[in-house]
C-alpha cells in the first residue's frame, strides 16, 4: 500500500543526515519519563486506581500489553509528526515542496566536497549549474576584466567592477531558478536612442545599486547571493580594477605584434593571440579566493573563453600560486568547441599549451575533454570540436567523456560535466 505524500514526507525526518533524530529521541525519552511519573502517581492514589488499570491495559493478557502500548505510541507519534509537518511548517512550504525535503537536500549537499571553479562567462555558469546537485561547498572565482556589453558600460560610467559574470554565477547557483532568478537575468530591450536602459541586465543594475548602498562590491555580491539563496559563494579574483591586454600577431604578414587593450577588443581584433596579460600586472588576489583554493578538494579551471575568461583569473599571481600550492585535484576543462577570434583550429593540446605559456606547466595535472563528436555537423560555421591531440610526454593526464550538450553542441552539458568531475574526484579518493 502506497503511503500518502504527507506521511512519506514526514518519514523523511528520520532519514540520516537531517540532524533531528537526536532531538526526537530526547523528546521520546522525556515523554516516557513523564508517562512513568504520571503512572506512578495514578497507582499511589486509590481515586485513580481504575484509570490506571485501564491505561496500563491490565485487563489484557500480560504478553499483549507491551506490544500494544508500543504500537499505540508509535501511531500517535506518526500522527503528531504529520500534524506538525502540516500545521507548524506549512508557512515555509513553497511550490509544493516540503520543508523536510529542502532540509534533507541542504544537509546532504553541505557534506559534499569543497569545489573551487575558476573562470567567467557562460562556461563557468554552466559548470556551477551542474555542480550544485552534488555539493553546496562551491566557490566560484570570477574574472573582473570584462569590459563589454552592459558590464562594460556600468564599469566605465560608475567605476564599479563588471557585474555581468557575477550575475550569471549567482543565477546558476540559485537554489530555485524560478521567477526571482529569471528577473535577475532579465535584459531590457532596446527602447530607442534616448533610453539609458538599452541592453542592461536587471541583475547588473541590482548589483551596482547594492554596491552603492552597502559601500563595497564584495558586500553587494554577498547580499545579492542571499536574495537568491545560492548554494555556495561567488568571489572576485581581485578587487582591483584591471585591464586585459593582448599581443596579437598580424595574420597577413605573419610578423609584427599589435597590442590591444580590453577583453572585448581582443576577441574582435584581427590577428592570432600570442599573449594576454593584466595591466597592472601585480594586483593582489582577493584573500577569501586564495583561502578557498587552499582548502578545496577540487579546483577546476574552465570551461569558458581561454584567453578572456579563464586566464585573467590565473594571471593574478597569488591565484596561480594558490592553485600550485593546493593539495586538491586540479582539473582544466577544455572547451567542447573552438572559439572564433581566440582558439581557431586549436586541439586539446593547443589549449593546454596556451595555458602553460602563461602560467607555467603542471598547474593542472588533469585535463578533461569531450569525446562525443556526433553533433559536429551542427556547429556554427568556423567552429569545430578540438581534436584529442596532445604531445608525447605531456605533463598532464588527459581524461575524456561525453560532455557535449546535444541541443547546443558548442556548449557543455551541465549534468554531464559535473558528473565527470565527480567521478574523477571519487577515483582520486
Amino acid at each position: 500500500m502506497r503511503l500518502p505524500e504527507s506521511a512519506r514526507s514526514s518519514i523523511k525526518w528520520l532519514l540520516p543526515g537531517i540532524g533531528v533524530k537526536r532531538w526526537l529521541l530526547m523528546l521520546a525519552l522525556s515523554i516516557l519519563m513523564l508517562g512513568l511519573g504520571i503512572g506512578l502517581l495514578f497507582r499511589q492514589f486509590y481515586l485513580f486506581s481504575g484509570i490506571y488499570r485501564y491505561l496500563s491495559l491490565t485487563f489484557l493478557p500480560f504478553w499483549a500489553r507491551g506490544p500494544l502500548l508500543i504500537l499505540m505510541g508509535l501511531g500517535l507519534i506518526a500522527v503528531g509528526l504529520i500534524g506538525l509537518n502540516r500545521a507548524l511548517l506549512s508557512p515555509f512550504v513553497r511550490d509544493g515542496h516540503q520543508v523536510v525535503e529542502a532540509l534533507y537536500r541542504h544537509r546532504q549537499s553541505s557534506q559534499g566536497p569543497k569545489v573551487v571553479a575558476i573562470g567567467g562567462g557562460h562556461g563557468l555558469a554552466t559548470l556551477l549549474r551542474g555542480l550544485k546537485a552534488y555539493t553546496s561547498n562551491i566557490t566560484a572565482i570570477v574574472t573582473v576584466a570584462d569590459d563589454g556589453g552592459s558590464s562594460g558600460r556600468l564599469r566605465r560610467a560608475l567605476g564599479v567592477l563588471p557585474p555581468g559574470d557575477f550575475r550569471n554565477c549567482i543565477a546558476a547557483l540559485a537554489d530555485d531558478e524560478g521567477l526571482i532568478t529569471q528577473l535577475f537575468q532579465y535584459r531590457f530591450p532596446s527602447a530607442g536612442a534616448d533610453s539609458g536602459l538599452d541592453g542592461h541586465s536587471f541583475g547588473n543594475l541590482f548589483i551596482t545599486a547594492m554596491a552603492e548602498v552597502t559601500g563595497s562590491f564584495e558586500r553587494a555580491i554577498l547580499e545579492s547571493s542571499r536574495v537568491l539563496a545560492i548554494r555556495g559563494e561567488v568571489l572576485p579574483s581581485t578587487l582591483h580594477n584591471v585591464t586585459l591586454m593582448g599581443d596579437l600577431r598580424e595574420e597577413a604578414t605573419g610578423t609584427g605584434i599589435r597590442r590591444v587593450a580590453g577583453e572585448s577588443t581582443i576577441t574582435q581584433a584581427v590577428g592570432t593571440i600570442e599573449r594576454v596579460y593584466l595591466e597592472p600586472d601585480d594586483v593582489p588576489a582577493y584573500p577569501r579566493a586564495v583561502r578557498a583554493i587552499l582548502e578545496a578538494d577540487l579546483v577546476v579551471a574552465g570551461p569558458g573563453s581561454l584567453y578572456t575568461s579563464v586566464l585573467p583569473n590565473l594571471l593574478v599571481r597569488e591565484i596561480a600560486q594558490a592553485v600550485a600550492a593546493s593539495r586538491a585535484l586540479r582539473v582544466y576543462v577544455c572547451n567542447v568547441a573552438t572559439q572564433r577570434g581566440e582558439t581557431d583550429g586549436y586541439t586539446v593540446g593547443d589549449h593546454v599549451a596556451a595555458l602553460e605559456r602563461h602560467v607555467g606547466p603542471g598547474l593542472f595535472p588533469v585535463v578533461l575533454a569531450n569525446n562525443n563528436f556526433a553533433h559536429a555537423d551542427r556547429l556554427p560555421q568556423g567552429v569545430e570540436h578540438p581534436r584529442l591531440e596532445v604531445p608525447a610526454g605531456a605533463p598532464y593526464a588527459l581524461h575524456t567523456a561525453d560532455l557535449v550538450d546535444p541541443v547546443h553542441p558548442w556548449r557543455h552539458d551541465s549534468a554531464k560535466l559535473a558528473r565527470a568531475l565527480m567521478r574523477l574526484l571519487e577515483g582520486r579518493r
